[in-house]
């Protein structure tokens, strides 16, 4: 390769590299556009993304400080990871660590409106503690029993994430921000709730068969799992044509014409719009099945 190839090589690899990270700035991400439309939609699209859990430095997203700004009195957040190190391997200990890093941030973020408890000294009384809270055990069969979750309680009213497991961390915030969301707010404040549409009932029903033997939390955790199932088909569907997209956008950096730049912007957008549609339209219709499955259980299914 004589030089003028070779600099001009360089200079389509420089033109390249700065078109990516121009696209880094102009398109947020597959883990970052569609955060603000709603928690449900900014959790699917960031697992969606395929992006691993987020580092220690990593920010709420602004739904979650939205639900912070709006509380209208103290909350508090009982973290509870009681684990043997002999039966709980370093993963597990590692997401341990960054769950706790993670309610740092709620603590940081909510403006002395949330106040973190942290349970994490083995004793009679906090494995006591933690069922009293609704954290469930495991491990047993192993040796101690081992208890992660968290319970978030505001005067009389406690919910419970009873059993933390890192398969489900993109999900974490999405969850903790719902249930903050709900128990944080003055009950004289809320408004009747809307009926949940037939549709969402029959999702239920068809996910959950045995539903009178089920409890709340247990019909919440089948939920949960056909919505991350449903998530990772919508996601394998559409990541060819993200990919597709993107290159588009990267090649047409090299183009001189200035339509071909614009129509490949503008593709790229379309696609994570209809991504960003798809998204909120799971995270949607599983917000109204956690609501029918509340109804059903309320009505004595």
């Amino acid at each position: 390769m004589n030089r003028s190839t070779a600099d001009n090589a360089g200079a389509a690899e420089k033109r390249r590299d700065g078109a990516a990270w121009r696209l880094r700035g102009l398109v947020p991400g597959l883990a970052l556009f569609a955060a603000g439309i709603a928690l449900g939609a900014w959790w699917f699209s960031r697992a969606a993304s395929g992006v691993p859990a987020a580092p220690v430095n990593a920010g709420l997203s602004g739904a979650t400080k939205e639900v912070l700004q709006r509380l209208g009195s103290p909350v508090e957040i009982r973290f509870y990871s009681l684990l043997d190190p002999g039966t709980v391997d370093n993963s597990g200990r590692e997401f341990s660590g960054r769950v706790d890093q993670l309610l740092s941030r709620y603590e940081q973020a909510a403006g002395g409106k949330i106040k973190v408890v942290r349970v994490n000294s083995f004793s009679t009384a906090s494995a006591n503690a933690a069922m009293a809270d609704g954290i469930r055990s495991f491990n047993i069969d192993k040796g101690d029993a081992c208890y992660l979750g968290i319970a978030v309680v505001r005067g009389g009213q406690k919910e419970s994430l009873a059993s933390l497991a890192p398969e489900w961390e993109p999900a974490l915030e999405f969850d903790l921000s719902r249930v903050i969301a709900g128990i944080g707010v003055n009950p004289s404040d809320t408004q009747p709730a809307p009926p949940v549409d037939g549709a969402a009932l029959d999702a239920v029903r068809q996910a959950i068969p045995k539903l009178d033997s089920v409890s709340v939390e247990e019909g919440s955790r089948t939920l949960r799992g056909a919505a991350l199932a449903r998530l990772a088909q919508a996601s394998q569907d559409i990541q060819a044509r993200v990919k597709q997209a993107e290159d588009h956008y990267l090649q047409a950096q090299n183009s001189p014409s200035e339509a071909d730049k614009d129509a490949a912007l503008k593709e790229l957008q379309q696609v994570q719009r209809e991504q960003s549609l798809k998204l909120t339209e799971i995270a949607l219709e599983a917000r109204a099945q956690q609501g029918a499955l509340q109804q059903l259980k309320a009505a004595g299914h």
